[in-house]
């Protein structure tokens, strides 16, 4: 991306900071919380924690970009659609750390965790409480846009915008539980998962909810705005798994391997499995699965996918995808705004080539 399109991203984050921590600090005065109550605050609390703790906000980012293709000025609306859209993404992501087992989000513990931590002799108490945790998010999201001051009709449409965002995303999560049951998904089935559990909330909502609140109807450009999200969320899952094996842990600041040991089946493993055999495909397929799996053990794996191709084809797959989705905004120059539409035609290359 050029210099100026990266500062006004690093404004809008700075911009979007600021505005969630003075929504947790007014939040009391939304909810109407029993008096007597310990742990709805403590729940309140936490949310606050995770939701303010880190996070890219690209999805803020994409909500004021979506507007920018229509008018540079201030919008109503703004404000409460980047927030209803990262209170979403909370909620995703409270309710991914009970799916997954995991202890940190973040660079902190997760919810989940602070509830088992909380509650260590009643496993279901904290599994329950992270749960409503989830679901408490999920409302705030949609309250947030019902207290908009946009015009009613815009407020409606924002709402059923979101409705449907988090109803995909939950479909989304069920279907890549489901997907790691299955022996071999083919490439479409990972492709169905990418998009309901991630595009449709991080970049098609985010527009349709921008470009509603700038006086745009997004339903007359359904198909190409929702090809457009489908294409970036392939290429970014594809880059997610690709750093997952091939990426430097110095870097992500994690260690690699994490999906093979979840026994995830991504887009990395169907592609070993479908370059390797004998004893290399042994190697693979003993690991998989294994929470034991040894950072020796995800090397030889690593290893066997770059002399087989693996890395190669991965770039290369998630760079077309990319290019693709670039392609699909680069058309939409005849109608909007030339600086928004050029951010959406950089963003998807931009996007892949990240190492973290």
């Amino acid at each position: 991306m050029t210099e100026q399109v990266l500062d006004r991203v690093a404004r809008y984050e700075r911009w979007f900071n600021t505005l969630f921590e003075e929504y947790f600090d007014t939040l009391s005065d939304r909810l109407d919380a029993p008096p007597f109550s310990r742990f709805t605050p403590e729940c309140i609390d936490l949310l606050r924690d995770f939701s303010l703790r880190g996070g890219k906000r690209f999805r803020a980012v994409a909500v004021n970009e979506a507007a920018r293709l229509m008018t540079a000025e201030p919008v109503e609306g703004l404000d409460a659609a980047a927030l209803s859209i990262e209170l979403l993404h909370t909620s995703g992501l409270v309710h991914d750390d009970v799916i997954d087992d995991g202890p940190v989000r973040r660079g902190g513990p997760s919810t989940y965790y602070v509830y088992r931590e909380r509650f260590p002799d009643h496993p279901h108490t904290a599994i329950g409480l992270t749960v409503l945790a989830g679901d408490l998010a999920l409302a705030m999201s949609l309250q947030v846009l019902l207290e908009t001051k946009a015009p009613v009709g815009v407020r409606q449409a924002m709402v059923e915008v979101q409705t449907r965002a988090a109803a995909d995303t939950f479909m989304g999560q069920i279907i890549d539980v489901e997907r790691d049951f299955m022996t071999a998904p083919d490439e479409e089935i990972l492709h169905c998962v990418s998009d309901y559990k991630t595009a449709r909330y991080s970049l098609l909502a985010p527009m349709q909810l921008g470009l509603l609140a700038a006086g745009e109807q997004p339903s007359l450009f359904e198909k190409e705005l929702r090809d457009y999200a489908r294409l970036v969320g392939i290429s970014e899952t594809m880059r997610d798994d690709y750093l997952d094996l091939f990426g430097d842990t110095a870097i992500l600041g994690k260690p690699t391997g994490a999906d093979i040991r979840d026994g995830k089946r991504s887009y990395a493993l169907r592609a070993l499995l479908a370059a390797v055999d004998g004893p290399e495909r042994r190697v693979v397929e003993a690991a998989f699965g294994d929470s034991s799996c040894t950072p020796e053990t995800v090397a030889v794996i690593r290893e066997i996918g770059e002399r087989r191709g693996v890395a190669d084809r991965l770039r290369t797959d998630m760079h077309h995808h990319a290019q693709q989705a670039s392609t699909v905004a680069a058309g939409w120059r005849s109608r909007w705004r030339e600086e928004a539409v050029t951010f959406f035609e950089q963003l998807p290359l931009w996007s892949v080539n990240r190492t973290r």
